[in-house]
């Protein structure tokens, strides 16, 4: 969607997720705003619409399951489908210290001409959406997958956190081109989660083996259900202009949902637009070729090139300081 922005001056809580829990339901969640991130992202490349609203909904909901990772830890959503959009991959940098801020980055790879004038979604066709945490050395990383289902990308991780965390969990998105009194138009996203913490629903067992995804619905019963539905009834109230728009600050926006569910908001995370790329990590993703093989990925100029996907940073190297068999760099 597109929607107009009223006012031009950035706020202060543009790029980050305000955490908060709802005592009277027992609810947590997360609210979310990408404004200079998300642009900073898609300037990078030059996407079709289609491809750049799939890469800005994958970046929100990123911000928004990213945010409960501790220190220097990695989280990464990918798609891999058959469809027009082969690959969509954003990468969460956990803060190197308390009170800093966390980095995202995103990119996606496409057959321009295979796209359709179709939603979006429709550009990804059969696949599946995954989730990985990288814990740091020394640990053996965590991964999770789900089929390409449900008509989005925050659908898919919805059924991921049923099927794989057996947590109920609901993303209400918004995400589109703003524009307002001199400001040039730009990207803008925001989203609030949901998640329902208590133990699975004993109906649970009963849906195994009968081939379908589970869902929200299927791990709540009784009080839980109740209030679980009860609380997304309320978030279906939510506007668009109240998940993206410069006029509503996410605590006031959880006041006007959920003022009868006891709001209680924490210690808001910032986001920034950050890569990880680098002539070292160059080096070492090209360590697995032997000289010979380097010989052949050397230019007639005599350099070896690469260019990150991320964030377009290119790298210009001397062939003799990579590879198995490379001598030690010097101030290349």
């Amino acid at each position: 969607m597109t929607a107009p922005n009223q006012h031009g001056n950035q706020i202060a809580w543009d790029d980050s997720v305000l955490p908060f829990q709802l005592d009277h339901s027992d609810i947590r969640g997360r609210v979310g705003r990408l404004d200079g991130v998300l642009e900073g992202i898609l300037s990078q490349h030059d996407y079709p619409p289609q491809v750049e609203a799939l890469v800005a909904e994958m970046a929100l909901l990123t911000a928004l399951i990213g945010q409960t990772l501790k220190l220097r830890w990695k989280l990464q959503l990918q798609v891999q489908s058959k469809g027009p959009v082969r690959m969509i991959a954003t990468d969460y940098y956990g803060p190197d210290k308390e009170g800093g801020s966390a980095r995202i980055r995103a990119y996606a790879s496409y057959d321009a001409d295979r796209l359709t004038d179709a939603a979006p979604f429709d550009q990804v066709g059969e696949g599946y959406f995954a989730i990985m945490i990288d814990q740091g050395e020394g640990m053996t990383p965590y991964q999770g997958i789900t089929p390409l289902e449900g008509g989005s990308l925050s659908a898919c991780a919805e059924a991921y956190f049923a099927q794989s965390e057996q947590l109920p969990t609901r993303f209400s998105l918004s995400f589109g081109k703003s524009s307002g009194p001199n400001e040039p138009e730009h990207w803008r996203a925001g989203g609030v989660m949901l998640q329902h913490m208590p133990k699975a629903s004993p109906f649970v067992a009963k849906t195994e083996g009968e081939g379908a995804l589970l869902s929200a619905n299927d791990l709540v019963d009784g009080e839980e259900a109740e209030n679980w539905n009860r609380v997304n009834v309320l978030l279906d109230t939510v506007e668009d202009l109240e998940l993206i728009g410069p006029t509503v600050a996410p605590a006031d926006l959880l006041l006007r949902l959920f003022h009868e569910e006891q709001p209680r908001v924490f210690d808001a995370q910032a986001v920034r637009f950050g890569c990880s790329c680098s002539p070292d990590r160059v080096r070492q993703s090209l360590s697995i070729y032997s000289a010979k093989d380097i010989a052949h990925m050397t230019t007639d100029d005599g350099r070896v090139t690469a260019d990150c996907q991320f964030c377009g940073a290119h790298y210009d190297l001397d062939p003799k300081t990579v590879g198995f068999e490379a001598e030690t760099p010097a101030g290349d």
